[in-house]
């Protein structure tokens, strides 16, 4: 080594601040293990010498132009603490550069998952959804440095009016950051405490989804049926009402998931919003529309109620039409409608509604024991169903 080094009694804050821009190249001490390297091409950097445990650490504290000469005389001092206590901060130096992003973590989080997601599409929505919300404000950060104000600035804006949205934000953050958790990258996970900072929505303005008196929704078919719509669209729209089953899961029907024999209909479980799959029974009207539906099979296409691009309908072809032709009503709504008839106009028991639903049991202890689906009862409770409909008088009005 030669400069600016200091012989005989070891002496510290050797160096001031017009010598650490003057200094010529060479290894210049400033003494407490801290040293100025100048390279020939003029480039200043500040290193700590230690000796850990036997084993002599070198540790770059980075440019003379952006460190401080006092800044690296205080991070010198914490690196010869730690040494003196038997750690190596080189080491804990190459684990923090090791943590990774928050971005990264959500990517690994993700992937971690692998083959537990209900759907691709649920993962896809996952991404999309930390990518449009929380990447923009801290996706550059590492996960140990995300704290309760960044996750406020990613959900204050929407949590009002995109409050389900926002919700599911937030329970993603955390999950990621529980993740990060166990494998040591930090301690705590401020998302469970951020919803008590957010405003309370005001639930007198919350609105409920649209849906139509049961005794209006043989109306709605008929309406439907003679509207101009196309062929799939009018028996995707009577067979949602048949079966009381969800949008996505009626557009997304596959001939391979039907047994007409036994008329039944086997949803997958990566279908439902539940992830579990459920088996509908199909009453005489629901099984009359399949037999229809199969002058719409295109060679090579799987679905049911196929577009004609052999492509599963939009999920804003029902919606649109129930809106031009007047009916007061979503096609979300019409589970209600049949949830209501079921209440008032029938003696079934309450769990056998539920579970033509598809709705999970809340109860876990209740669940553990939930073995049967109430397959049976459900037929009788669809073929009432269908017969309500089919006796029920229209009006001229809905």
């Amino acid at each position: 080594m030669s400069g600016y080094k200091p012989t005989g009694r070891h002496r510290e804050k050797v160096l001031t601040p017009a010598a650490v821009r003057n200094l010529k190249p060479g290894f210049h001490s400033d003494g407490g293990n801290l040293y100025l390297k100048v390279d020939p091409s003029g480039a200043r950097r500040w290193i700590v010498r230690l000796n850990v445990q036997g084993k002599r650490r070198d540790i770059g504290l980075g440019s003379a132009a952006v460190v401080s000469l006092l800044e690296a005389r205080e991070q010198a001092l914490q690196h010869r603490k730690a040494a003196r206590v038997g750690e190596d901060p080189l080491a804990a130096k190459r684990r923090l550069q090791a943590i990774p992003s928050f971005e990264e973590a959500a990517n690994h989080y993700i992937e971690h998952r692998r083959g537990g997601w209900k759907s691709e599409k649920h993962r896809k929505q996952w991404s999309a959804s930390l990518e449009k919300y929380a990447y923009p404000i801290m996706g550059s950060l590492q996960v140990s440095k995300v704290d309760s104000a960044d996750i406020l600035r990613v959900l204050d804006p929407i949590w009002v009016d995109l409050n389900e949205t926002a919700n599911r934000v937030r329970q993603r953050i955390g999950l990621i950051l529980k993740w990060a958790i166990a494998r040591g990258f930090r301690t705590d996970n401020p998302a469970d405490a951020v919803q008590q900072a957010l405003a309370k929505r005001d639930g007198s303005k919350r609105q409920r989804m649209k849906a139509l008196p049961y005794d209006e929704v043989a109306n709605a078919i008929d309406k439907v049926t003679e509207s101009k719509a196309s062929d799939a669209t009018k028996l995707a729209f009577q067979f949602l009402v048949h079966t009381a089953c969800r949008s996505g899961e009626v557009r997304g029907a596959l001939w391979s998931e039907v047994d007409l024999a036994k008329r039944v209909w086997t949803v997958s479980a990566d279908r439902m919003k539940a992830g579990k799959q459920h088996r509908v029974p199909l009453n005489d009207a629901a099984a009359a529309v399949l037999e229809r539906a199969k002058a719409l099979k295109q060679e090579d296409v799987d679905l049911v109620f196929p577009s004609t691009r052999g492509k599963p309908l939009s999920d804003m072809t029902l919606s649109k039409l129930m809106k031009e032709l007047g009916i007061a009503a979503v096609p979300h709504g019409f589970r209600s409608s049949f949830r209501d008839w079921a209440a008032e106009q029938t003696s079934y028991p309450e769990r056998v509604a539920e579970f033509a639903l598809a709705h999970v049991i809340k109860d876990k202890a209740e669940a553990a024991y939930a073995r049967s689906d109430l397959l049976d009862k459900r037929k009788s409770l669809m073929a009432d169903w269908g017969q309500f409909l089919a006796e029920r008088p229209t009006k001229s009005t809905i």
